[in-house]
């Protein structure tokens, strides 16, 4: 029989979301679920989700790559991405990979937007454990850093002969296009604890790390890993992020559960 280690298609109610499965080359006993971040982050992180997802798959492990309505390769424009309906497509996505892999024990990886969506999910999408990278908790302090990041990339004369003007930008961050509707939704975010075993990896800057601590159980942890993540350095804003102690961290907490 063929084995394709990573297998693209679409899935969900209308075929409209995009997945990339990633195949162990034994059956699989347990199974992670990537939530992605959204807008710049999601393309920062792509590089990084995709050497993890093949570490872990060589661990034995199955992994779905998704990308929500409106994001990615899935239908939909990036005006269109809906808060409630990014958390409902985590769900269906854990849906999907339960059945591909043909296992029931799901972990959730997700960086910043993507860890708050996780751990949103993780009662509807039955997850074992949540393994959130940076995730925002107040939604509030997000807007305003990227309202601020945009604001200075607007008038950055090493990326603009002149400023743009206030129109050109008033409806984007960072290149992407951001409706009213999710401004406001992630703007009103305050992420809850979920009801099971959270994992905490906090790349945060010294000082700009808020408090973890309600995030997880009292089976989880707050992990600290270095150097810290660059997410709202300008200078770097079109480097991908890599990070190898993230990738270690994820596939030892994995390789704990064999």
């Amino acid at each position: 029989m063929r084995h394709d280690p990573e297998l693209p298609f679409f899935f969900g109610a209308d075929g409209g979301l995009f997945g990339m499965y990633h195949a162990p080359a034994t059956p699989p006993r347990r199974a992670v679920l990537m939530c992605p971040p959204l807008g710049q982050e999601l393309i920062r992180t792509h590089r990084l989700h995709r050497q993890l997802a093949q570490q872990l798959a060589a661990q034995g492990v199955a992994v779905l790559r998704f990308d929500y309505h409106g994001t990615g390769d899935s239908a939909g424009y990036s005006a269109e991405v809906d808060w409630n309906r990014c958390v409902g497509d985590a769900v269906t996505a854990a849906g999907e990979l339960r059945s591909r892999a043909g296992v029931d024990r799901i972990v959730a990886f997700g960086a910043r937007l993507g860890g708050s969506i996780a751990l949103a999910a993780a009662d509807r999408a039955r997850f074992a454990e949540v393994i959130a990278w940076d995730p925002v908790v107040d939604g509030d302090d997000y807007v305003a850093a990227l309202d601020a990041m945009q604001a200075a990339l607007r008038e950055d004369a090493d990326r603009f002969n002149q400023p743009r003007s206030h129109a050109d930008v008033a409806e984007q961050w960072l290149g992407f296009d951001i409706g009213d509707s999710l401004r406001r939704q992630i703007t009103a975010l305050r992420v809850q604890p979920a009801s099971v075993p959270t994992l905490v990896l906090d790349s945060m800057p010294a000082g700009g790390a808020p408090r973890w601590e309600h995030l997880v159980s009292r089976r989880g942890k707050v992990a600290a890993i270095a150097p810290p993540t660059p997410w709202t350095d300008l200078r770097r804003l079109e480097a991908a992020i890599l990070s190898h102690p993230l990738i270690q961290a994820v596939t030892g907490r994995l390789a704990e559960e064999a």
